[in-house]
């Protein structure tokens, strides 16, 4: 007799950001673009309207996962994580967050796997939906403002320059090899390989 095998979804991949042609290349929107390189790199499309997303599953390590874009904007993003890890019936310690940080330099990833907000008004959604801090996380740095007394929303809604997405974008690489090291349950050696 043949086990029964779950068809649910295992892992849920949130990338965060901004929906919309003019947040494409946005320092917040990092996250999606993360994101958007680990469904290239799987072959597979996130078009797949659902839980307030754009989604898709597939395989990570042999393990069942969504690839998730909330469209809520960033402020709302735990109403999509939240529905999802509901439906899914996921805990917070099987979802990894990608994101941007400021408060690293561009190109620098740190990964962790529970914490505070740190202001991220994102992450912030979603620990007050999930109601825990639990949950793994991928930080991206995209460097902070040399004035520190310009406003913070123009810095992040702002372009990447060409240095910038140079920096960010040679990590991606990194990145989808953190979350199959995460998803493989080996998350102590992707902090150690690349924070």
């Amino acid at each position: 007799m043949f086990g029964k095998r779950s068809t649910g979804v295992k892992w849920l991949i949130v990338g965060l950001g901004n929906p919309g042609k003019k947040y494409e290349n946005t320092r917040h929107n990092v996250g999606f673009q993360s994101v958007n390189y680990i469904a290239d790199k799987l072959k597979v499309k996130i078009n797949r309207s659902k839980f307030h997303s754009l989604t898709c599953t597939c395989e990570i390590e042999n393990e069942k996962a969504m690839l998730m874009l909330p469209q809520t904007f960033m402020n709302e993003s735990g109403i999509a994580v939240e529905e999802a890890a509901s439906f899914y019936k996921l805990n917070p310690e099987n979802i990894i967050v990608i994101f941007d940080d400021i408060a690293l330099n561009p190109g620098a990833i740190r990964i962790k796997t529970k914490g505070s907000s740190g202001g991220h008004n994102g992450l912030k959604s979603i620990q007050g939906m999930l109601n825990s801090e639990n949950y793994q996380r991928i930080k991206i740095g995209t460097g902070d403002r040399l004035d520190k007394d310009s406003d913070l929303a123009d810095w992040v809604l702002g372009q990447l320059t060409d240095q910038e997405k140079k920096l960010i974008y040679d990590r991606f690489e990194d990145i989808y090899s953190s979350v199959r090291l995460i998803v493989s349950g080996n998350t102590e050696k992707a902090m150690n390989s690349y924070n």
